[in-house]
């Protein structure tokens, strides 16, 4: 008897650790994952290690290049700092959800990435660089930091990151790491560790002095950048949740030098974009699939357990968000979410920029079609006074050479229309739109552009010149076409 006890005891201590065992595989196979994204500026897509600039130093992006996936196809939808980060936030195009000029807010109904993951149980905070508004459409935790870089003291203290990290492990986390780096005026990292009469000039820019000298400080900085991005995969790697933490990179938009930021050049609106997710993510992959900031929110809103198709953008529940999740390819499986990539670009309310020079443009994987609507006036754009200042060096050096000089005129007097053949062209250098054989395309890419626009309630010049309405924030909410 006493051994027929013995062994029913057993039996179910044994049923017990098997259903507790069971349970908590379950568990950590359901768990939501804890996120970092860390957000760059103003670096671009093509200066660093994983994206193949020979001379810049990254050595953490390329570990985590390495441990996790590149997009080779990552877009921004405007090269601005404020009005990238509210689309990334939001999941919206910029001229849908009301920052479309630089420095301007949201509609105020449009609601974010906080709203969303809290909802789902999520702690969520951001530190570092803001440039959103208003506040009660980003009412992240926030954790301290500056929106601006003067390269005294400590711009944004990583230690107060990984306590927030640590303080609750009750519910997940997603925090943004938004640093000022490389934003000009490069004032951070070490430029002695670069040779300013080695590194390479890429064919976009003009071959001087001031290029190089400027290029070794951008540099410079990017590689300070970097540092922080290892701090912080040394945070989560130090953390229990370490498989199930979605670490990402963005590189933000293209750098100030001329047809970077401000331009609807893949040199400004393409981005470098790495994600980590060893659960789920197979190390050393690349992917060309063509997504945009937008599709950042529905897809880490997928991965978090929720379904992307039910999100709305606004406080009424009304508006769609128009980006789609990825969440496929992260897994493994390689999948397009969209045909075309847009990007939109606004001098309107920019410091000593254009009156009126409202650029669209549209790409697929093979062409680029830019829309230069108000063509027939001169593009100007000094909202970075470095930039302004190499311009005009590269005009007077480039003088004596026609094609060079050819290219470096196209900044600021351009045509109506430029097409791109990007396989072959990855600088866009060969304006083809007067090609016979690519007449065709230059149609198809246009009527989906105009298409797109009026999605978006894009009127073209009528939209530029109502943008100093959305700096000055008199149209408080965003209405559908149907209201």
């Amino acid at each position: 008897m006493n051994n027929q006890k013995g062994l029913k005891i057993a039996l179910l201590f044994a049923v017990t650790i098997f259903t507790s065992t069971i349970q908590n595989v379950f568990a950590q196979a359901t768990k939501k994952p804890d996120i970092l994204l860390f957000i760059a500026d103003d670096m671009t897509s093509v200066d660093c290690e994983p994206y193949g600039n020979p001379d810049v130093k990254t050595p953490n992006l390329l570990q985590l290049a390495k441990e996790g996936i590149c997009f080779d196809n990552m877009h921004n939808a405007t090269a601005m700092c404020g009005p990238t980060r509210q689309s990334l936030y939001t999941g919206i195009f910029p001229m849908k959800n009301g920052s479309y000029p630089n420095h301007a807010k949201v509609y105020d109904n449009i609601i974010s990435i906080v709203q969303h993951f809290t909802k789902i149980g999520y702690r969520v905070a951001l530190i570092g660089k803001q440039h959103y508004a208003p506040a009660a459409s980003f009412p992240f935790e926030y954790l301290g930091g500056r929106n601006s870089d003067n390269g005294d003291g400590i711009d944004i203290k990583l230690t107060d990151a990984d306590a927030w990290i640590n303080k609750d492990k009750s519910k997940p986390y997603l925090l943004i790491v938004a640093t000022n780096q490389p934003h000009g005026p490069w004032n951070r990292g070490n430029p002695n560790q670069y040779d300013a009469d080695k590194i390479t000039i890429p064919p976009y820019m003009v071959d001087t002095k001031d290029t190089r000298t400027n290029l070794v400080k951008y540099y410079a900085e990017i590689t300070y950048a970097d540092s922080l991005v290892g701090n912080c995969m040394k945070m989560v790697d130090n953390s229990s949740n370490k498989d199930n933490t979605l670490f990402l990179f963005a590189s933000e938009h293209g750098s100030s030098m001329p047809f970077g930021k401000w331009t609807c050049y893949n040199m400004g609106l393409k981005a470098a974009f790495i994600v980590r997710w060893p659960k789920a993510i197979k190390p050393k992959t690349r992917t060309d699939i063509l997504t945009q900031y937008i599709d950042v929110v529905p897809t880490l809103y997928e991965a978090a357990g929720g379904d992307p198709k039910t999100l709305r953008g606004n406080l009424e529940q009304t508006m769609q968000l128009d980006g789609k999740s990825f969440l496929a390819t992260l897994k493994g499986t390689p999948k397009e979410v969209r045909k075309y990539v847009y990007g939109i670009h606004t001098t309107r309310g920019i410091e000593n920029g254009s009156e009126n020079y409202p650029v669209r443009s549209i790409q697929d994987h093979d062409y680029k079609l830019i829309w230069n609507m108000n063509y027939t006036a001169p593009f100007y754009c000094s909202g970075s006074k470095i930039g302004a200042k190499l311009y005009e060096g590269w005009l007077v050096k480039v003088k004596d050479d026609p094609k060079q000089l050819e290219h470096a005129k196209l900044y600021r007097n351009r045509p109506e229309f430029e097409l791109y053949n990007l396989k072959k062209d990855r600088y866009e250098l060969k304006n083809l739109v007067d090609e016979k054989s690519l007449q065709k395309t230059k149609e198809v890419l246009l009527g989906e552009l105009k298409t797109w626009m009026n999605e978006q309630g894009d009127k073209g010049i009528q939209s530029e010149w109502d943008a100093l309405k959305r700096l000055k924030g008199d149209t408080t909410k965003w209405r559908s076409s149907k209201d």
